[in-house]
């Protein structure tokens, strides 16, 4: 993971005026364009893409050897189209969570990719998930098996 230098001074000093943004976007294959919000009072642009102001909370994944990476959200559900997109949904939606500073938003500072956003729950105020990586610690290896019926070449004599 490279660090760019603001980043590295900002994290580090006691007393920054850094403004720090969490861009989340939330993507299935029922919505379209995929769900952008950042944790902030107004829009931001970054590279491109349009992330809409929107309140909500990101526990950022770990970094433990032991399991892999998981975080946690809460977003708000007081105009209910979020929860209403979730809950709509017949799979898990993926989650893609972005670290920007504010002074520079089409710089991203750490990213992370490939969750799945697990264990949903809302009520009337907000919606709360976990988010994980596939754990692919429990799939059979090999996949597949080499048998005469799939590979026939391998058992000629």
């Amino acid at each position: 993971m490279t660090l760019t230098a603001a980043y590295k001074r900002s994290a580090f000093d006691p007393d920054t005026a850094e403004v720090w943004l969490v861009l989340l976007t939330i993507a299935h294959a029922t919505i379209s364009p995929s769900i952008r919000v950042v944790n902030n009072t107004e829009d931001v642009t970054s590279n491109g893409d349009v992330y809409v102001g929107y309140p909500f909370d990101v526990k950022l994944p770990d970094d433990r050897d032991d399991a892999p990476p998981a975080a946690q959200l809460t977003i708000d559900n007081v105009s209910r189209e979020i929860g209403q997109a979730i809950r709509g949904m017949t799979s898990a939606p993926t989650v893609a969570i972005q670290v920007i500073r504010a002074a520079a938003p089409d710089t991203v500072e750490r990213s992370w990719g490939g969750f799945v956003l697990r264990n949903v729950k809302w009520d009337y105020g907000k919606v709360t998930g976990d988010m994980v990586l596939e754990d692919f610690t429990d799939e059979p290896y090999p996949a597949g098996i080499f048998s005469p019926a799939s590979f026939p070449a391998l058992f000629a004599t």
